[in-house]
């Protein structure tokens, strides 16, 4: 009588550890996708603050961008036209309310109207839905109270709250069975071979594959792990007013400047929000901390690495007149309405209150050059996201597909 073979063991899977740094959008959203590509990885998220979104993701204006600014072919054009179908899709799975309350960009004077049409021509390239040009009258249909000689009008560019977004994704997460450690600040990253250790305040983790989302402090983290000093972050604070309650009226959706190329910001705006509250701003100043939302919070460390950079030398060299015109604005409420008066003539000086303050995370090279598209070093098994400026929010789920679609999940 023959015995039968017996059954091969069945092949254990060995359990595959994801670390990721940064409890914003975007580091969500890669743990997020890390969960769909490979649904048995051990995903942790690491955050120092003991909430999430507390700084870029949870203090921008919340505007869904429809990819008007950006080079075709870019990065931040693909992602950017990407991104907003994710989102929105998202929100509407989640319930989170998305407004596509539409952009009117004006043109002041006749000089800015061939750059008006180069946004047109872009925003075709990167196929933006319905964009067109529209003189004064069809402005003032859609804005009545905007002026300018013509404006570019972009029907779907939207608002949401992109913190709640955030938290809707760390719940989803959380469900799927990843750690969403808060209060936990790294302080060492050892590459070892095919993984990596990370040190935190709270204990050390050992990863498969690591992905660095640290938004103000992407360079720093990303040198722990090995990465070039260059690009360095160089944090500037844009600081806004909002209309009294009793004045909204005069702002319907989102009232933007046409982008001056001589400047590296694009100036004033006018920005309808998800909670009902319009904003004014932002102007931008150099912050004096990485996290400096005011001219009170100075941290000399920060202050002197921003200072020692020649990257930021140079580009100050090139920019002092804009920053004068910046710093006038953040000191004198006058000023800074007067440059939102342009667009909306009758915005008076009373009409605005103090609001809130953002820092942006600008990357800006040795030579001086601020890095305009998004980018992502490969450092072994560390990714590093070392710019990823606006529509870094909106493109999030996008980039993270991006990120994870190039690291070896295996």
């Amino acid at each position: 009588m023959s015995i039968p073979p017996s059954p091969a063991p069945a092949t254990i899977r060995p359990r595959f550890d994801v670390g990721v740094i940064g409890g914003g959008i975007l580091g969500l959203a890669v743990a997020r996708r890390v969960l769909q590509v490979r649904p048995d990885a051990r995903v942790t998220v690491l955050e120092k603050e003991r909430d999430l979104a507390r700084h870029q993701t949870g203090r921008n204006s919340g505007v869904v961008h429809a990819g008007i600014y950006y080079a075709p072919g870019s990065l931040k054009a693909t992602l950017c036209r990407r991104g907003v179908g994710l989102l929105r899709e998202f929100c509407a799975t989640h319930a989170i309310p998305y407004e596509a309350c539409g952009k009117l960009i004006v043109a002041l004077t006749d000089d800015e109207r061939p750059r008006l049409r180069t946004l047109f021509e872009r925003a075709t390239a990167n196929g933006v839905p319905g964009v067109r040009l529209v003189g004064p009258e069809a402005a003032r249909d859609i804005e009545p109270h905007a002026a300018g000689v013509q404006a570019l009008h972009s029907p779907e560019t939207a608002i949401v709250n992109f913190a709640a977004v955030t938290r809707a994704i760390a719940a989803e997460i959380a469900a799927a069975g990843a750690r969403v450690l808060t209060s936990t600040r790294v302080t060492a990253i050892t590459p070892d071979g095919s993984r990596v250790t990370v040190a935190t305040t709270t204990g050390s983790h050992t990863f498969d594959r690591l992905v660095i989302c640290a938004g103000l402090h992407s360079d720093a983290v990303a040198r722990l792990a090995g990465g070039s000093p260059d690009p360095r972050i160089v944090p500037f604070r844009g600081e806004y007013y909002v209309l009294r309650p009793e004045r909204r009226f005069l702002v319907h959706g989102l009232i933007y400047p046409v982008p001056d190329p001589r400047y590296p910001f694009l100036g004033v705006h006018l920005t309808k929000r998800h909670d009902g509250e319009v904003l004014v701003g932002p102007n931008a100043v150099l912050a004096l901390a990485r996290e400096g939302y005011d001219w009170g919070t100075i941290d000399v460390r920060d202050l002197a690495g921003t200072i020692a950079w020649p990257g930021f030398r140079r580009m100050a060299r090139q920019h002092w007149r804009m920053g004068i015109r910046e710093f006038s604005g953040s000191l004198r409420r006058r000023a800074f309405v007067a440059l939102a008066r342009q667009f909306v003539p009758d915005l008076a000086d009373d009409d605005v209150q103090p609001g809130p303050a953002g820092v942006r995370a600008q990357a800006v090279a040795r030579d001086g050059a601020l890095v305009d598209d998004f980018r992502i070093d490969h450092l072994g098994p560390v990714t590093a996201v070392r710019n990823a400026p606006s529509p870094g929010a909106t493109s999030s789920l996008a980039i993270a597909e991006h990120i994870v679609a190039r690291v070896a999940l295996e």
